[in-house]
């Protein structure tokens, strides 16, 4: 499928005067929605954001997935070593995590299966659950929220079934923006970008920028990613001949580069703002990627790769995007077999990584070494993610299967 780069989205709206946030004008394919205690709230299908204690896991009809099924039981590595530099945070529900934010030091929310959606005003303290009751009042469709995004009280929020939804007074009321179902592949990531403007990807690698609070959209790269491989098929990129169109593991660093990893995990690919399409790379190793980032968040300052069996691969400078593959070096951390769901890197020098069966994993200089943490030791279940804050003193997080949160200590 092939776009324009400077083309306006016509798969997300059909007219820009649809979406527009108003407490006057409300159509079928955009809804205006506020809080229960908000002045305006009332009993009609707008109002779907609630404060409960227990609604969200008491009325979720999906069922919680994660890369791990079941609950496995806590490896005890040779070297485990007596850190515990993480705290556990009590949730109002038990169901799994799949991503946190922050618009200030203080208020952030929290994302994740059966309709999980939490928010907190005390810096991940303690956490209040909320629900989006009549998102489908008619349908009883139970969402799974997977990605959100904020930034000075602006928030974006993906779910699944296909579901986009937008802030603009700090989760007061919400704005539930349409989708497609001629979009290419459904939306996998969205990243707040300032008053009005966010990036979205899809699971077919197309890119879209918004700058009026995603009323349209333009298209950054030219095609999609299976067009792409189609196309350059010969130039000798290990399994992009049987490219399903699929790309999992998108990440973006802090100045607009992408990370993407076939849904296969044979191969991966980049896209740096300014490029028409995005460039495959071979893995350079027999085992199937897990997860990519980005040292410090930044290409600049290089790449890291995850690989099925536990191991993890480091490329400690800026790579070549040009390049078949990338400098990858082997970390020295013994997990055991157990596969690592995600690392990030709290400064230049101390380096997390976590994985399944809540295995917690440390580097003090910068990603070469690891020792074990047994923060999460006597918790079944499997971490998915885990998160630094920059912006605001470098606060992280761990999210997990079971409602598991973790919170930095150090």
């Amino acid at each position: 499928m092939l776009f324009r780069a400077t083309a306006i989205l016509a798969f997300l709206v059909g007219s820009s005067t649809a979406f527009a946030p108003s407490s006057n004008v409300h159509s079928a394919s955009s809804t205006r929605l506020n809080l229960d205690n908000d002045d305006t709230a009332g009993d009609d299908r707008r109002t779907f954001v609630t404060k409960t204690g227990s609604t969200v896991a008491a009325t979720a009809l999906a069922t919680a997935t994660g890369a791990f099924g079941g609950l496995a039981v806590q490896p005890q590595p040779a070297e485990a070593a007596a850190t515990k530099m993480w705290k556990q945070v009590k949730l109002p529900f038990a169901e799994t995590l799949y991503d946190i934010d922050f618009d200030t030091p203080t208020h952030g929310y929290l994302v994740g299966s059966r309709g999980s959606f939490a928010e907190t005003s005390d810096g991940g303290e303690t956490w209040e659950a909320r629900s989006f009751s009549n998102l489908d009042a008619e349908e009883e469709v139970t969402y799974r929220f997977t990605v959100s995004s904020f930034t000075d009280g602006e928030g974006w929020v993906l779910g699944k079934p296909a579901l986009m939804l937008h802030t603009k007074d700090a989760g007061k009321t919400w704005e539930r923006i349409p989708l497609s179902p001629k979009l290419p592949g459904e939306p996998t990531s969205i990243t707040s970008l300032g008053p009005g403007k966010a990036e979205m990807t899809t699971s077919s690698g197309a890119i879209y920028y918004t700058e009026n609070a995603g009323r349209n959209w333009k298209a950054q790269v030219k095609e999609t990613i299976d067009a792409t491989l189609n196309r350059i098929s010969s130039s000798g990129v290990s399994g992009a001949s049987y490219f399903t169109g699929q790309i999992i593991s998108q990440i973006r660093d802090d100045d607009g580069a992408w990370l993407a990893v076939s849904s296969r995990g044979n191969f991966f690919l980049t896209w740096e703002p300014g490029d028409d399409f995005w460039i495959p790379h071979n893995r350079g190793t027999s085992r199937r990627i897990q997860n990519m980032g980005f040292v410090e968040g930044d290409l600049n300052k290089g790449a890291w790769m995850t690989l099925n069996g536990g191991k993890l691969l480091i490329c400690y400078t800026e790579p070549d995007l040009k390049a078949d593959t990338f400098d990858f070096k082997e970390a020295n951390i013994k997990t055991g077999g157990f596969g690592i769901t995600d690392v990030a890197w709290r400064n230049k020098s101390e380096v997390w990584a976590v994985g399944g069966s809540n295995t917690m994993y440390v580097s003090q200089d910068g990603g070469k070494n690891f020792s074990f943490d047994k923060s999460a030791n006597d918790i079944p279940g499997n971490l998915y993610n885990v998160k630094f804050f920059k912006e605001f003193g470098n606060k992280g997080f761990a999210l997990g299967s079971n409602g598991l949160l973790l919170k930095y200590v150090g």
